[in-house]
């Protein structure tokens, strides 16, 4: 399974790893996931997502319903 938050959309970035030197080495930047079960009180099930710190905080402030949607309109792009 690929690193990517379910709700965001959120993958690896990747950079350049500065040392004090200033030599600069490819680095990859990974997001913060977390796999999480959110209750769906609408279908009376549990669902399981990938999430990433800002996926968390967007389901803490708009509910699941909301994420789900948006997840559902990311994988449609």
């Amino acid at each position: 399974m690929s690193r990517i938050c379910e709700v965001t959309g959120k993958r690896r970035q990747k950079g350049n790893q500065v040392s004090h030197a200033m030599n600069h080495t490819r680095k990859f930047f990974q997001p913060n996931l977390h796999k999480k079960r959110f209750w769906l009180a609408a279908q009376n099930r549990w669902v399981t997502l990938k999430v990433s710190g800002a996926g968390l905080r967007f389901i803490a402030k708009n509910g699941i319903e909301a994420a789900l949607k948006q997840a559902e309109e990311l994988t449609k792009a």
